[in-house]
């Protein structure tokens, strides 16, 4: 069964941010990476279809070629405007979902406020320094190096920058000058996070892809260590993007967790 999606634009405080819905029932704050709106859009409607889930997916200011204003930029700022979002529209025991850049700003998010948030989920999610771990220079790389890092079989995957039309190349563009701007150019972290993370009162869900070469296994068990409450899941033969590559394998623990009674 196909469920409609919903996009409509909201302002909050004063930010005009573009928000995805698909479904009804448990809310799910879904948030994208650095591949953009695009790159969650399926799974949300496989989430929404599957299962008895309301899942909203806003779009990061600057991705998928909104505008993004020129005092929104950090990961700290995202996740106050998408702590305003979930009081906008009254939300409560919500699950945050949130893949490479989402994930951190899901970690922030629960930092900050949790009143509103029943648990995190961090998919292959950035932010964090470790040490001999480091996260991939994104910058550095052409599209198909960065494939190669992001999945377990790329050749599926692989994009020819030469077949893409205009309007795409400028939205790629555009998310990639957006990433820089939110995750500090070439970095991708921030090292006071991991000292940090030991404040989140809520429940974690830590999932990883065995093939991320983006940031691989022992960063993610890093991540979750510094969470009280997370639990580490290794998803097998599957990237830095398991929503695009594996999406069914991701589902199932996704749900599993923001249906229990613990999330």
């Amino acid at each position: 069964m196909k469920t409609n999606a919903t996009t409509r634009t909201l302002s909050i405080a004063g930010t005009e941010l573009t928000v995805t819905e698909w479904g009804a029932g448990r809310p799910i704050l879904l948030l994208h990476g650095g591949a953009g709106p695009q790159s969650i859009a399926g799974f949300a409607e496989l989430l929404a279809t599957t299962e008895a889930a309301r899942v909203i997916a806003p779009t990061h200011p600057g991705f998928g070629g909104t505008h993004r204003p020129e005092t929104l930029t950090t990961i700290a700022g995202l996740a106050e405007l998408y702590a305003g979002l979930l009081t906008e529209l009254d939300l409560r025991d919500v699950t945050l979902v949130g893949n490479s850049i989402g994930g951190w700003i899901a970690a922030e998010m629960a930092l900050r406020d949790a009143s509103r948030i029943g648990g995190i989920v961090l998919v292959s999610a950035v932010g964090i320094e470790v040490a001999g771990h480091p996260v991939a220079d994104v910058f550095a790389l052409t599209l198909d190096e960065l494939m190669q890092l992001s999945y377990h079989a790329p050749a599926a995957f692989r994009v020819n920058p030469a077949q893409l039309s205009d309007a795409q190349r400028a939205v790629f563009a555009g998310n990639r000058a957006a990433l820089a701007v939110y995750a500090g150019s070439r970095s991708s972290v921030d090292p006071t996070l991991r000292g940090r993370l030991g404040g989140i009162e809520v429940p974690a869900l830590v999932l990883w892809g065995e093939s991320d070469r983006v940031v691989d296994p022992a960063y993610g068990r890093a991540y979750a260590d510094a969470i009280p409450r997370a639990r580490f899941q290794l998803l097998p033969a599957t990237g830095h993007v398991p929503q695009i590559e594996t999406p069914a394998q991701l589902l199932a623990p996704i749900w599993q967790f923001a249906s229990s009674p613990a999330a």
